[in-house]
C-alpha cells in the first residue's frame, strides 16, 4: 500500500519570558567584568564578526539561534488565545498520527476514468439533437442523495427514449420539508453543458406541450433493459409526446449496456454539481479541518427514525428501546425488510447501524489513535449528545458543520436538509478517510465517488462477519482488534472488479464500465 503523502507542519511557541528580545544582543554577568562583558555597540567589527561566526555554525552545523531575527515573530508572543493553543496542540500530536498505517491509502491499480462512448451511441446522439418532440418529466423523491440517484435514472431514460428532459421536479419531502429546487442544489447550466451530447435539456414543457395529456405512470416496474421501457412507454409517448414518471427509485436495472453505464456515471460524478454557494462554504468548512490536520468523516446513522425504520434497538437503555418499539408498533408502514425477524436476529445479519461505541471499538481495532481528528455527518442521534458519548470520550476531536461553522453562517441554511447534506457530502468527499455506519445513499455515492477520484480510503463496515465479535465477551481487546482488522482487509476502498453475473450499480462500483488502468486501452477523459 501507498503511504499517504501530505504535509503537515508542528508550531511550538516560546514564551518571551524564557527568552527577552532585549537580551538576543547582549549578553551579561550579573557582575561587570571587561571579560565577562562583551557591548556591542562600542565595537561594531567585533559584533559582525561575531554574527558571522554564529550564522556559519548555524547552516553548517544545524545549531538554531536563540532569538528570533523578525522582532515581531510570533515565537515572542506571550498572549495566546484557548483556541490557538489547542490548535497548535492539535497540529504537534496529530503529525505522528501520518505515519500510522490508519491513513494508507488502498492500492488503486492505476483505474483512472474512462467514459469514451461507442460510434453507435454518439451517431444516436446527433439524431437525438434533431428531435424535440418528447419530453420527460420526473419528480424525483426522497432526501437529497436518493434524489441524486433517480436523476441519474431519469437521464438514462430520456437517453432511452430519445426525450428531451424537463429540469427535475424535487418533491418536498414530508419528514424534513424542504422546499428546495434543482437550481437551489444543482448547477443546472454545467449540467446541462456536461450532458449536450448525451440528452437534451430544457427548463419547463414548451407551450406546444403545454396542454397535452401526459402519460403518467405511478406504479413503475422493474425496468430490465432498454427494450423493455421502450416497449412500456415508446407508443403513448410518442402519442401524446410528454411522460411523467414518480418513484424510480431503484426501478431502473443496474445491468445496462455499456454505454448507458458509463452515461450514469458521468451524470453522478460529472454532472451533478453544486451551486457555486454550497461549494463555497463546504470547501470552506474542509479547509477547517484539513487545517487540524488528516481527517476520518464518518456518516452516522443513529437517529431516531433510522431505528424505526430497520428494526433495529439503540441499546441506549431500556427506556429507549421501548419509545422505538412503541413506535414502530404505530407506524408498520415505516419497517423495511422482513419484519419477522426480530430486532436481536437484525443485529447479528449485519442489518443494523453500527452504535457509537461499535463505531469506537472499529476505528480503534484499525489502527485510528485517540488524537484522530473527525468529521461526522448525520442528523440528530437519538438519545441526544449521550447517545455519542462513546465516540466523543475515545476521540476527543470530534466536529460537525455546526462546530466548524461561525455564527450566523448557517442561518442561510435553515430548514434547507438537502442544503444541509450536500455541506456534509463535500466534507465527508474530501475527507482522508470516510466510514458509513450503516448502507444508506450518501454511502452509496461517497463511495462511487470517492473510486472515481482515484480509489480514497473507504471502509465498508463487514457487519455480518464482526458483529459475534462484538457480543463475545471473552476476547481480550487485543484479540478482538486482530481479528477486526483481518477482517476489513480487503474492505477499505480498493478496486473491486466486477464478478461475472452480479448486479452492482456503477455510482457505487465504477470499476470497470467507468474506469480503466494501463492495462485497458479505452480512452480516459
Amino acid at each position: 500500500m501507498a503511504r499517504q503523502k501530505t504535509e503537515h507542519f508542528s508550531y511550538i511557541s516560546v514564551p518571551s519570558k524564557i527568552i527577552p528580545f532585549h537580551h538576543s544582543l547582549q549578553f551579561k554577568s550579573l557582575k561587570s567584568s571587561p571579560v565577562q562583558t562583551i557591548q556591542f555597540s562600542t565595537s561594531p567589527k567585533l559584533f559582525v564578526l561575531l554574527l558571522f561566526f554564529l550564522l556559519f555554525l548555524t547552516f553548517q552545523l544545524g545549531i538554531h539561534l536563540p532569538f528570533s531575527p523578525v522582532p515581531c515573530s510570533p515565537l515572542f508572543s506571550n498572549v495566546a488565545s484557548s483556541r490557538q493553543s489547542i490548535h497548535i496542540w492539535q497540529r504537534v500530536n496529530v503529525s505522528s498520527n501520518v505515519s500510522n498505517e490508519f491513513w494508507e491509502q488502498p492500492n488503486g491499480m492505476a483505474y483512472r476514468p474512462c467514459l469514451e462512448f461507442s460510434e453507435e451511441y454518439r451517431l444516436q446522439s446527433v439524431v437525438m439533437a434533431a428531435n424535440k418532440r418528447k419530453y420527460l418529466l420526473v419528480v424525483a423523491s426522497g432526501g437529497l442523495n436518493q434524489q441524486k440517484l433517480e436523476i441519474v435514472d431519469a437521464v438514462v431514460i430520456a437517453r432511452i427514449l430519445g426525450a428531451a428532459l424537463v429540469v427535475p421536479i424535487l418533491q418536498v419531502n414530508p419528514i424534513w420539508g424542504d422546499e428546495s429546487e434543482f437550481s437551489d442544489i444543482f448547477d443546472f447550466e454545467h449540467f446541462r453543458k456536461v450532458l449536450a451530447d448525451d440528452v437534451q435539456f430544457v427548463s419547463s414543457l414548451p407551450s406546444t406541450h403545454i396542454m397535452a395529456r401526459i402519460v403518467t405512470d405511478k406504479q413503475i416496474p422493474f425496468l430490465k433493459s432498454p427494450q423493455q421501457i421502450r416497449s412500456r412507454y415508446l407508443k403513448r409517448f410518442n402519442r401524446e409526446g410528454v411522460l411523467l414518471l414518480r418513484g424510480l427509485n431503484n426501478k431502473l436495472s443496474k445491468d445496462l449496456p455499456k454505454d448507458l453505464q458509463k452515461l450514469r456515471c458521468k451524470v453522478a460524478f460529472q454532472a451533478l454539481k453544486f451551486t457555486a454557494p454550497i461549494r463555497e462554504f463546504g470547501n470552506k468548512l474542509a479547509a477547517r479541518m484539513r487545517s487540524r490536520g488528516p481527517y476520518v468523516a464518518l456518516h452516522l446513522r443513529v437517529e431516531k427514525d433510522v431505528w424505526i425504520r430497520t428494526g433495529c434497538l439503540p441499546g441506549l437503555s431500556p427506556e429507549s428501546d421501548k419509545i422505538i418499539q412503541v413506535q414502530r408498533k404505530l407506524h408498520p408502514e415505516l419497517l423495511t425488510g422482513r419484519s419477522n425477524m426480530s430486532s436481536h436476529e437484525r443485529k447479528i445479519a449485519g442489518q443494523c447501524p453500527l452504535t457509537a461505541l461499535e463505531v469506537s471499538r472499529l476505528l480503534k481495532a484499525l489502527g485510528a489513535q485517540s488524537n484522530t481528528i473527525i468529521f461526522w455527518a448525520g442528523g440528530k442521534p437519538f438519545g441526544g449528545p449521550e447517545a455519542l458519548q462513546p465516540l466523543t470520550s475515545e476521540f476527543p476531536n470530534f466536529y460537525n458543520k455546526e462546530d466548524l461553522a461561525l455564527p450566523g453562517e448557517l442561518t442561510l441554511f435553515e430548514n434547507k436538509s438537502s442544503i444541509l447534506a450536500a455541506i456534509d457530502y463535500i466534507v465527508c468527499e474530501q475527507s482522508d478517510v470516510f466510514m458509513p455506519s450503516h448502507g444508506g445513499n450518501m454511502g452509496h455515492l461517497l463511495q462511487g465517488s470517492r473510486a472515481f477520484a482515484g480509489h480514497k480510503k473507504f471502509i465498508s463496515p463487514n457487519k455480518r462477519q464482526m458483529i459475534p465479535y462484538f457480543l463475545d465477551p471473552t476476547l481480550t481487546e487485543s484479540e478482538f482488534n486482530r481479528i477486526l482488522k483481518s477482517l476489513h482487509e480487503n474492505s477499505l476502498g480498493q478496486p473491486e472488479l466486477k464478478i461475472d453475473g452480479a448486479r452492482r450499480d456503477v455510482t457505487a462500483y465504477p470499476v470497470p464500465e467507468c474506469m480503466c488502468n494501463d492495462t485497458d486501452t479505452r480512452s480516459t477523459v
